[in-house]
């Protein structure tokens, strides 16, 4: 037998009231903001090229740091949620640890982009800007910090041309794309991916991005915007709230022949776990790998499962090898309160510990 419902009214009353409250606030609210800015950090263009650019970021005491780091970040989405807002930016906390950080912004790939392939992106755009870094400080190798498919550009990169990495770093990174539990790629496994890029050319972000909330349906697509009811009336919070929106949404493009290439030879056939891998002319063998690693994964990563990331160890060959494992998902790892406090820390730390 079921229990009879019992409604107070006056509660019902008050909470309907604090609602309309709220609402109006928000309202009033909403009208003021105006589009919310990030990567606010300073920095200065050291190098262009096509739609790249490479930035020095800059921070208001002098590194102490001997070798410079070079983020290299994923083709998706943009290098800026490292630098989402003053007390949520990875580069900025790199920059109070010591660090001297550059980072690599891709920018927005058009029509003249389509046959750009893998091999254009590292031996082509990423190795001339690690030669440009290693130039500006006398360096013969610097560090490498790759997040996410950025990691997985910096492994092949490295595997690649070793003598130019000193120590490499990735953050939620792929390296086997096959894991039971990472349903990116259960998706793409039967994708005809000849025939979406001929049709397509260019895959547009739209599209990238509503394949990414939908992994996560009700949580990305319903139930975060429900919940932003409970801010609406806390400008601070709500302009998170509208910086991150605009990140999500801010997207490139992804270039028709390397998102083919990264789909065909990473997913569905996961090569570079299997050594097949081949870049241009140049074999890509994880074994070659010899440099210091630091693999940072993240626990409720639901884009690059942790069992994704932590077969890295079992394929390099290098005695230095540490895996961190973060609390948090695919990004709170970049703007988490936890994160700003556990993070660039720890990075900094381990790079110290090897220069």
């Amino acid at each position: 037998m079921q229990t009879p419902l019992h409604i107070d009214p006056q509660q019902a009353f008050n909470e309907m009231a604090a609602l309309q409250r709220k609402l109006a606030a928000g309202m009033q609210n909403l009208r003021g903001l105006g589009e919310q800015e990030y990567a606010n950090t300073p920095r200065e263009e050291v190098y262009r090229e096509d739609k790249l650019t490479l930035w020095h970021i800059k921070g208001s005491d002098r590194p102490t740091a001997k070798v410079p780091t070079l983020i290299v970040y994923a083709l998706v989405n943009t290098v800026w949620m490292t630098d989402l807002q003053d007390d949520r930016s990875l580069v900025r906390n790199l920059l109070a640890q010591g660090e001297d950080v550059y980072l690599i912004d891709w920018g927005y790939p058009d029509g003249a982009d389509r046959w750009l392939t893998l091999d254009d992106y590292l031996n082509g755009y990423l190795d001339r800007c690690v030669d440009i870094i290693r130039q500006r400080h006398g360096l013969e190798a610097i560090n490498l910090l790759g997040i996410c498919q950025g990691g997985t550009f910096s492994l092949c990169y490295t595997a690649m041309h070793p003598e130019k990495v000193k120590n490499l770093i990735t953050m939620v990174t792929p390296v086997d794309f096959r894991t039971p539990d990472n349903m990116l790629s259960h998706w793409v496994q039967s994708m005809d991916v000849d025939l979406f890029v001929d049709a397509m050319g260019n895959i547009p972000a739209e599209l990238m991005n509503w394949v990414y909330l939908m992994l996560k349906p009700l949580r990305l697509n319903q139930q975060k915007y429900i919940s932003m009811v409970d801010i609406l009336d806390n400008p601070a919070e709500l302009k998170n709230f509208l910086r991150m929106e605009r990140w999500i949404f801010d997207s490139p493009d992804q270039a028709g022949e390397a998102f083919r290439q990264f789909i065909k030879e990473f997913f569905q056939q996961n090569k570079l776990i299997k050594g097949d891998l081949q870049i241009g002319r140049q074999p890509v063998d994880l074994g070659m790998i010899s440099q210091p690693i630091l693999n940072i994964y993240a626990t409720q990563d639901h884009l690059v499962p942790p069992d994704a990331s932590r077969p890295l160890g079992r394929h390099v060959s290098t005695t230095d090898y540490t895996e961190l494992a973060f609390k948090g998902g695919h990004i709170g790892i970049y703007v988490s309160s936890r994160a700003q406090r556990e993070v660039a820390p720890a990075i900094h730390q381990w790079l110290r510990d090897r220069t």
